[in-house]
């Protein structure tokens, strides 16, 4: 049995569905529905079970999870990089991540967790995923601290001997409509070019940096699964980036999208918020010399063929994967 938690969010049902392409379906899905419209992820997929979050929960203090379990992929957390709950955070992206891990090295069962690029804050600290380094980071907001606090645990504990975590960059594609504020800008710009005809950029506030010039390292999500799904089946450990190792200008990416759309470029670029402009990651970059070194040989989708992949398959026609 394969578990997925997250897996009707967007990472995690892209999971599924890879998963299901490579005729695999037993699979446990783990996540808190509520009143969201993630259930739309899964009407396609094929899973054995679906488990909410807090029963799951339970079932692991109670030891009462009855399955026989090869790997879980915890992809489930709060992603909003704009929540100011310390405490929420503190809670569902570190005690429950602690719990599973317990869990899942008490039993010897393969543990793959997602971290977040965000732990790297401006970024002035490098990129690479050297585990020996991850004291020196400092994220710029609580959602990326909870992910750090996770990732020093692990490592203060020894677990990363026999786990792995995965610093995703800023992941894009179907199976994301459910996240709001958090979707990617390739969603948000699509709605926004539809509604309007242009599409607002945030100004640049450093000097090194020309408006719509801020950089950006974009994977596809198709890409991340792939990685994901490599570092599984080779009994991969340690942390490790999960990015297309390429930064992009705002201004290219939304060339791409424009041209995707067959509409004339147009561009706005408006005031950054006072309040983000402090926090504001100017590049990103992830370092994938470590995950190359494993041999892994998939080429990444290119960032112009992605878009245009994401629009005109599933923006447009309004699809989920597997529809």
């Amino acid at each position: 049995m394969i578990i997925v938690t997250g897996g009707a969010g967007f990472i995690g049902s892209a999971l599924v569905w890879q998963l299901n392409q490579n005729g695999i379906d037993e699979i446990l899905i783990v996540d808190h529905l509520g009143e969201s419209q993630k259930w739309e992820n899964l009407r396609a997929l094929r899973f054995s079970d679906y488990i909410e979050k807090e029963q799951f929960r339970n079932y692991l203090s109670n030891n009462t999870l009855n399955y026989p379990i090869e790997v879980i992929f915890h992809l489930g957390a709060c992603s909003a990089t704009t929540e100011k709950n310390a405490s929420y955070l503190i809670d569902n992206n570190f005690n429950y991540s602690k719990e599973l891990a317990d869990f899942c090295i008490k039993r010897k069962i393969k543990f793959i967790y997602a971290s977040s690029a965000a732990t790297y804050g401006d970024g002035s600290k490098g990129w690479t995923d050297d585990e020996n380094k991850l004291e020196e980071l400092l994220p710029l907001n609580i959602y990326g601290y909870s992910k750090h606090l996770f990732d020093l645990w692990m490592k203060r504990k020894g677990f990363l001997k026999f786990a792995a975590g995965l610093k995703f960059t800023n992941i894009f594609g179907p199976n994301e409509w459910h996240k709001g504020e958090m979707r990617s800008v390739i969603c948000k710009a699509y709605e926004q070019i539809k509604k309007t005809g242009k599409l607002c950029l945030f100004k640049s506030y450093k000097k090194d940096f020309k408006d719509g010039e801020q950089k950006r390292d974009f994977l596809y999500v198709k890409d991340a699964v792939e990685i994901m799904l490599h570092v599984y089946r080779n009994n991969l450990v340690g942390i490790f980036n999960v990015g297309s190792g390429k930064a992009e200008t705002w201004n290219k990416l939304a060339d791409a999208i424009f041209e995707a759309m067959k509409v004339k470029k147009n561009i706005e670029y408006i005031d950054m918020p006072i309040e983000i402009r402090d926090k504001y990651q100017y590049y990103s970059c992830a370092d994938m010399r470590k995950l190359l070194s494993t041999n892994y040989k998939k080429n990444i989708i290119p960032l112009t063929d992605a878009v245009k992949e994401y629009i005109n398959f599933y923006l447009e026609p309004h699809k989920h994967l597997g529809e």
